[in-house]
């Protein structure tokens, strides 16, 4: 089953597919959204007490719904001064250091960091021997990720690709899947140095955006970066703050620099995480 699963994944359509359901995911006629709705929140359980509207039929359609906010206390943020915010409600897929420019996968697969940040050498050197988190938000997570440490952001990059779902069968089966599926590249000047978060899109993922500049995806065709470090247009974000979403589930990846944190031992495949827990640490760093 998993082989023709996979199988399956290299024969569709992919993008045409995740656009349709992108369409039908943003239609307002009341009976339709509200079937869509309520057919996934039995199917995968979803808890609304947690939403901050927790009627499902005051969603304008279901990309709405799928993107809700949380009440204001639902996922207190870590407070610790040098404590790493979970981004994102999930389950850690995998942790860990990069080595030798490669991030860990899944057993007995790995990926080119290089490759990740979409062939830029000055980005992928920023984070050569670093550390990894990459966070799999499953239908019935809270799909909105929020800022790890505070930061100002440096570069975004849009790096298009194909769209495989990230579930731990494709992970374990498809040859360096978060580099090579369609993802957003944020890069941050924090406290603990360099920091990038990547929003990896994924099978019938409708859209990914961010809260400075909207759907980013799917824009035109081939990479595109936009610069904030010129100009007056200077975007921070503070820990714990949004920054961007998910329309239809994906994976998030955070990426430090060389010495600059530690994850904390409890984290492991397959780990559950909810958004604003502490993650890691910071190290503190020499002047």
């Amino acid at each position: 089953m998993k082989i023709a699963f996979i199988i399956i994944q290299y024969l569709l359509p992919q993008h045409l597919l995740s656009r349709l359901v992108g369409k039908l995911a943003e239609t307002d006629i009341p009976w339709l959204k509200d079937l869509l709705i309520s057919r996934f929140i039995k199917q995968y359980q979803v808890d609304m007490s947690e939403a901050a509207d927790s009627d499902p039929r005051s969603y304008a359609n279901f990309n709405a719904f799928f993107t809700r906010a949380l009440k204001d206390d639902a996922r207190p943020i870590c407070d610790d001064e040098s404590g790493i915010a979970c981004p994102a409600d999930g389950a850690i897929s995998q942790i860990g250091k990069i080595t030798g420019g490669r991030i860990f996968q899944a057993k007995g697969q790995d990926y080119s960091l290089l490759s990740l940040l979409g062939g830029n050498r000055e980005a992928a050197a920023l984070f050569d021997e670093g550390s990894f988190a990459t966070i799999y938000l499953s239908p019935r997570d809270y799909h909105r990720v929020h800022m790890p440490l505070t930061g100002t952001l440096q570069s975004m990059s849009y790096i298009p690709g194909a769209l495989f779902s990230v579930n731990t069968t494709t992970a374990e089966n498809v040859p360096g899947l978060f580099a090579r599926n369609e993802r957003a590249v944020c890069l941050f000047d924090t406290d603990a140095g360099p920091m990038a978060v990547i929003l990896v899109g994924a099978m019938i993922v409708a859209g990914i955006e961010t809260v400075w500049d909207g759907q980013i995806a799917p824009p035109p065709k081939g990479i595109k970066t936009t610069d904030y470090r010129q100009g007056a247009r200077k975007i921070t974000l503070e820990k714990g703050e949004e920054m961007g979403r998910f329309k239809l589930g994906s994976t998030a990846i955070v990426l430090f620099a060389k010495g600059r944190n530690e994850w904390l031992d409890r984290f492991e495949a397959t780990t559950p995480t909810r958004l604003g827990e502490t993650l890691g640490q910071v190290n503190k760093i020499a002047e």
